[in-house]
């Protein structure tokens, strides 16, 4: 294999990319430049984005960026990021989240393959609630093993089935929703 360094196009991009790859060969690739579609008053991932420090990066384009993570839960854990700042899930244009989530299908398989794991979790934790404990958008890629100690269990073992009627009512109640213009309209103007 041949790795060589080679001027980057985009004035948004790093300096610098390499190019060639190996499976043995992790890269620590400064990045130097973001933007964001608004402030956040301080960010570990924006400041990783503008270069603050290392970060080992597999994978980047004008839009997102994926790096390994430094807590993994295994071996291949990556977190895949857009550039620009987004709090959670509701923040994110379509766009971007069909994006990370297109990069995150693209990573996986490569992933699977590298890290040896044949299973995979695909997660995201949106709100405090939820686990996000880094308030800037991210996907987790976890390869996982047998018996790793890491879990997400579902169906969750405290949930009893609810009656079917509670259920048709909730899928109603999602559905008027969904085609609400009202609400559309409000969702496509947040978006832009």
């Amino acid at each position: 294999m041949q790795l060589h360094v080679e001027p980057w196009p985009c004035g948004r991009l790093p300096v610098r990319k390499l190019v060639g790859t190996t499976a043995a060969c992790c890269v620590l690739v400064p990045l130097f430049e973001m933007r964001m579609s608004r402030t956040a008053a301080h960010c570990i991932f924006c400041d990783l984005i503008q270069g603050a420090a290392e970060v080992s990066v597999c994978y980047e384009d004008s839009d997102a960026i994926a790096f390994m993570d430094i807590q993994p839960v295994n071996r291949g854990h990556v977190l895949v990021v857009p550039r620009d700042h987004y709090e959670s899930l509701c923040d994110v244009p379509p766009k971007i989240a069909m994006h990370l989530f297109d990069v995150s299908m693209r990573l996986a398989p490569i992933i699977r393959d590298v890290s040896g794991c044949r299973d995979m979790n695909l997660v995201v934790n949106s709100g405090e609630a939820a686990g996000q404990n880094v308030f800037h958008y991210h996907v987790h890629l976890i390869p996982r093993r047998e018996d790793d100690g890491f879990d997400i269990p579902l169906p969750f073992p405290g949930s009893q089935m609810p009656d079917r009627t509670f259920l048709d009512a909730m899928a109603a109640r999602i559905i008027a929703a969904l085609r609400d213009p009202a609400r559309r309209l409000g969702t496509l103007a947040a978006a832009s």
